[in-house]
C-alpha cells in the first residue's frame, strides 16, 4: 500500500463514525479494507442520533452498500443510504446498531434512550365484554389480531416513511401513546391493560382521515371486534400506520395512496366510548409514537 493510499484509508475510517458512540469490532487478524480504483475508498460517515426517547422511529444514514443490523435484524438500506428502526415503549439503552461498510469492519454505534413518564388513564363506559371477552370472542380477537400482525411483516423497498408526516385529522389529543390504561367495569372494578398503542384524536364522526404519508394499503376490514373499521398503511422498510374505529373505509388492499389522500372516515366502531381516530404506528412489531414521528425532519 502506498503512503497516499494509507492516508486515504485512515481518513475514511474516521468518517465511519457518527454522533452516537462508535466502536470498531474488526478481528485483530482481519484483512485490511479494500481500496477502490484510483485510490478512492468506498466509505462515508454514518449519521445516527446520540440519544432518542422511548417510542421513537429512528432514521439513520450510512453507505448505501453497508450491512446494518439492529436487535437481531438486518435492516434494509435504501439507495441513498437511509435505514429505519423503531424503539419500543419500554426500551432501555444503550441501543446497539452494527454497521459494516465496504471499507470497514463491523462498527458498533451506541444510542442512549431517554426514559419517558407514562401517566395512568382511567377509562369508563367501555362494554365489559370487550374488556374480559368470553372464550369464543377471545378466539375471534386472536384470529383478527393475527391478520393485522401479518400485514405488518412486510419489508418493502419503498421509502415513503422518509416524507415529513402530516396529521391524518386535526383535533384534541384524547389519548396519548404509551400511557398506562385501566378500564372500569360497571361494578367499579379496575382492570389494568397494556400501555396505549397509539394516539387518539377526538373529532366528529365522519371526519375524513388523510394518509399522513404515502404508502400501500396492506389491511382493510370494516368490522374487527376490538378496533372496528381498521386500515393498515405500509410506508416501506417495515414502517406502517394503522387507523382504528373507522366508520367508513375508502381504500382496498394493494392500493397505492399518496400523502393527504382520504382513506376513510372517523367513527366509534369496536371498543370505543366516543368518536375519535386512533392513529398507531409500527416498525414491524414495535409500536412507535406518531407524535414523535410528526416531529421528524426529512
Amino acid at each position: 500500500m502506498t503512503a497516499r493510499a494509507a492516508a486515504l484509508l485512515a481518513a475514511a475510517l474516521l468518517l465511519a463514525g457518527c454522533a452516537a458512540t462508535a466502536k470498531e469490532t474488526t478481528a485483530p487478524n482481519a484483512a485490511p479494507p479494500m481500496v477502490g480504483g484510483g485510490g478512492a475508498i468506498p466509505a462515508r460517515a454514518t449519521h445516527l442520533p446520540a440519544s432518542v426517547p422511548q417510542g421513537s422511529l429512528v432514521i439513520g444514514n450510512t453507505h448505501p452498500a453497508a450491512i446494518v443490523e439492529y436487535d437481531g435484524r438486518r435492516l434494509r438500506v435504501s439507495a441513498d443510504g437511509d435505514f429505519a428502526f423503531g424503539v419500543a415503549r419500554d426500551a432501555t439503552g444503550p441501543l446497539l446498531v452494527r454497521i459494516k461498510q465496504p471499507a470497514t469492519g463491523w462498527i458498533e454505534h451506541a444510542i442512549g434512550v431517554d426514559k419517558r413518564d407514562w401517566p395512568l388513564e382511567v377509562i369508563n363506559g367501555v362494554p365489559p365484554k370487550t374488556i374480559n371477552p368470553p372464550p369464543m370472542i377471545a378466539a375471534r380477537i386472536a384470529r383478527e389480531q393475527a391478520r393485522v400482525v401479518a400485514a405488518r411483516t412486510r419489508d418493502d423497498a419503498r421509502d415513503d416513511y422518509e416524507q415529513a408526516f402530516i396529521w391524518p385529522v386535526r383535533g384534541r389529543i384524547s389519548g396519548r401513546f404509551g400511557n398506562a390504561r385501566e378500564y372500569v367495569l360497571p361494578d367499579g372494578t379496575h382492570v389494568p391493560k397494556s400501555g396505549h398503542s397509539g394516539m387518539d384524536i377526538a373529532v366528529p364522526e365522519g371526519t375524513p382521515v388523510q394518509a399522513p404519508a404515502a404508502g400501500v394499503i396492506t389491511f382493510a376490514d370494516p368490522d374487527l371486534y376490538l378496533t372496528g373499521g381498521t386500515v393498515v398503511l405500509d410506508h416501506g422498510h417495515g414502517v406502517s400506520s394503522n387507523f382504528l374505529h373507522l366508520s367508513r373505509i375508502d381504500v382496498r388492499v394493494g392500493e397505492r395512496v399518496e400523502q393527504g389522500q382520504v382513506v376513510g372516515a372517523v367513527g366509534m366502531t369496536g371498543r370505543a366510548t366516543g368518536p375519535h381516530l386512533h392513529w398507531g404506528m409500527n416498525w414491524f412489531d414495535v409500536r412507535v409514537d406518531p407524535l414523535l414521528v410528526l416531529q421528524l425532519k426529512p
